[in-house]
């Protein structure tokens, strides 16, 4: 008996006012590719775990730092590369850097991606 692969439709049968209904809300390739590269920054446990301290306060590179048990430098180059994905922002005092979230909107996609990994 052929076993069947239950991924694929077992009749070949196209609907097409859905097709041309989902091509037209299809992202554009370069919004695909700028998802996918944004996501990629996210694909790093320690940036999780950056962006989740830093999701109830403002902290400085030091307390940081000391929060995930890391040097300042592995803690400054990954800040650097969330800073450039405008996921964390940064204000000077003095001589110290102090990091918060960007906006509610890293906030929510954080909390959204934990909830749903927690729910699995």
């Amino acid at each position: 008996m052929k076993k069947l692969d239950c991924d694929l439709c077992e009749q070949f049968c196209e609907h097409p006012q859905i097709v041309c209904l989902a091509k037209a809300e299809l992202v554009s390739d370069d919004m695909a590719y700028k998802t996918a590269e944004f996501f990629k920054i996210l694909a790093d446990p320690t940036r999780i775990k950056i962006l989740q301290t830093l999701s109830t306060r403002e902290l400085c590179v030091c307390d940081i730092a000391a929060v995930l048990d890391m040097g300042q430098s592995a803690i400054s180059h990954q800040l650097r590369i969330l800073r450039g994905a405008r996921l964390v922002k940064y204000r000077k005092e003095g001589k110290m850097a102090w990091y918060s979230l960007d906006d509610a909107h890293v906030t929510n996609l954080l909390m959204q991606g934990l909830n749903h990994v927690g729910h699995i």
